[in-house]
């Protein structure tokens, strides 16, 4: 093990994701652990219609952005690119993983030791919380929770100087039917990590300590963040990566009060949870900008539940959001102990039965550092026959279920995923239906005030630069029912907003070709898409400079920008 004390004073750091390929049966991962959220978990079985994007290993940016010191930030490498970029000489190698990703940390800590036999290797991200991961693995540190206060000491650094908030995107290559949605994609921001309900099942809460860490502490610096970052980018889209953003009331309500006072109407895509929402106000989150809410609801029995959801209508929450054009991914649990055949049928058909945007189903996973774990590992319940690479929630369980064994979990979850489609049709058609039952709600207010004026125009154009997808949905639906539910759409879509003239006519022919095409490539080769390498390079002296990202394709410059609140991020992918 190398001595960190022989670390210069400014550092060669190269911070790093694992490498690809993604989701494909290999010594080093599984064909279920894809590299894209949505098509992975939530929207997987509905074909051409399934979400399609990919997100960035964001901790390592915020690493970046928050040591002194001359850092490269490799994202979604070949094996074969991260041992070229070893050769050009680092002192730090920072290496960031999930569980189920534990083969190619080890065989890229194995390939550091070879190519770059001088540097220190360390190991962050929640596959850091694996136990004895020292012992398993050839490394020099661990980083574990909090990363930037952590990854600062361990570099002799001061762990409580301003934290800074790269600029970043969302995601990646977004495309539905494989047409590329235009446009730039909403920002990033982050206003802080953890949540105070540390659910038993919950990675999340338990990595950070079942505590939140504030980025940005008040209203206004998410105000100046967000226009900061806006003004960046040009866009007034955020995908906010907080665990339970609505949580902190007097912050969310003091950013509401400041965006209607200087009329700049960002929009927003949380996750809340369904305690806080109610708290917080449905009304409040229209003015507030909120497009989209993901919502643990966990299960339909008091037995399966946490504190988070008591006293909650899920159905009615839901419906509620939906009819203010807020697009609802509710999540479920399946495979919790106390459920037999019987019982995760009527889960099943619950969580169908929210009519929510999106739903998803994930088997009950004890991850390291959580309650779970402990609770299982202490019954003698976890298996040890199952290499990390199947921990991942979409195939086997990892602890020994009383009645669910072998491979019926994943004929459960597949079950669920198809029925679900089936019963509710392509989430995108659900979603184009909330924006529209916002913006007829919307419009039929009257002495609307600038604020829900801005709410108005919003939904308008959701409605009308999603609508044109609804030509493939008349034709290629799941089934008859989803084929009359698009036309029935497209013709309340065409009442209240208008009908399409040349360029709408046009859209949806492009729509059409678009999704012939993907369904050739499906056919021929398949319906995975490897995200594209990117490198960012952050210079050791950065007053007044960008860092400098490169991407096989195209060129970004994401910019730092200063936050005023002290806070640490994870070295953590999404």
């Amino acid at each position: 093990m190398l001595d960190r004390r022989l670390l210069p004073r400014r550092c060669r750091i190269l911070l790093t994701g694992v490498f690809g390929p993604f989701g494909v049966d290999d010594e080093y991962g599984r064909k279920e652990n894809l590299m894209e959220l949505f098509h992975n978990q939530v929207t997987k079985a509905q074909g051409a219609a399934s979400f399609r994007f990919h997100h960035r290993s964001f901790g390592l940016y915020f690493l970046a952005a928050n040591v002194d010191g001359d850092v490269t930030v490799l994202d979604f490498p070949s094996r074969a690119r991260f041992i070229r970029e070893l050769h050009r000489g680092y002192d730090v190698v920072g290496i960031s993983f999930i569980a189920p990703n534990f083969a190619k940390a080890r065989e890229m800590a194995r390939l550091a030791r070879i190519h770059a036999p001088l540097a220190h290797i360390v190991l962050g991200g929640h596959g850091a919380a694996i136990e004895g991961i020292e012992r398993l693995v050839d490394c020099d540190h661990v980083v574990r929770g909090e990363g930037i206060r952590a990854f600062r000491k361990f570099l002799r650094q001061d762990p409580d100087a301003p934290i800074v908030h790269p600029v970043l995107p969302s995601s990646e290559r977004e495309s539905i039917f494989g047409v590329p949605l235009l446009g730039k994609c909403a920002s990033l921001l982050v206003p802080g990590v953890g949540c105070v309900n540390g659910c038993r099942f919950c990675c999340t809460s338990h990595f950070f300590g079942r505590r939140y860490t504030p980025y940005l502490a008040t209203g206004r610096e998410l105000f100046e963040t967000a226009c900061r970052i806006a003004d960046a980018r040009g866009t007034d889209d955020f995908f906010v990566m907080d665990e339970n953003f609505l949580k902190d009331r007097t912050r969310a309500f003091e950013l509401l009060a400041l965006m209607e006072r200087h009329r700049r109407y960002f929009g927003f895509q949380i996750f809340s949870s369904a305690e806080a929402i109610t708290a917080f106000g449905l009304d409040n989150l229209v003015r507030l900008g909120v497009s989209f809410v993901w919502i643990g609801v966990e299960s339909s029995t008091r037995q399966g539940n946490y504190p988070k959801n008591e006293g909650i209508d899920a159905r009615t929450l839901v419906q509620s959001l939906r009819d203010r054009g807020i697009s609802v991914l509710a999540s479920g649990i399946l495979c919790d102990e106390h459920h037999t055949p019987e019982s995760i049928q009527a889960e099943i058909d619950f969580m169908i039965g929210l009519e929510a945007d999106m739903v998803q189903f994930m088997l009950l996973t004890p991850l390291p550092v959580t309650t779970l774990y402990r609770d299982l590992e202490r019954r003698g319940l976890l298996r040890d026959d199952l290499p990390w690479e199947e921990w991942h929630g979409q195939k086997e369980l990892s602890w020994h279920h009383p009645v669910l064994a072998g491979d019926a979990p994943q004929r459960w979850l597949d079950h669920a995923f198809r029925r679900e489609h089936e019963a509710n049709s392509s989430s995108v058609l659900r979603v184009i239906d909330t924006a529209l039952c916002g913006f007829r709600r919307l419009a039929a207010t009257r002495g609307r005030d600038a604020c829900l004026e801005h709410r108005l125009q919003s939904l308008a154009r959701r409605v009308r630069d999603w609508s044109p997808v609804l030509a493939e949905l008349e034709v290629h639906g799941v089934n008859a029912l989803e084929r009359t539910r698009a036309r029935a759409l497209a013709r309340a879509v065409a009442d209240a907003i208008g009908r399409p003239g040349i360029r709408g006519h046009a859209l949806r022919a492009a729509v059409r070709a678009c999704a012939t095409a993907w369904r050739a490539r499906v056919h021929l080769v398949g319906d995975a898409i490897q995200p594209r390498t990117i490198v960012t390079r952050f210079p050791a002296d950065r007053t007044g400079r960008c860092p400098i990202e490169a991407v096989p394709t195209r060129t970004q410059t994401p910019a730092p920008m200063p936050i005023a609140h002290a806070a640490a991020a994870s070295l953590t992918p999404p």
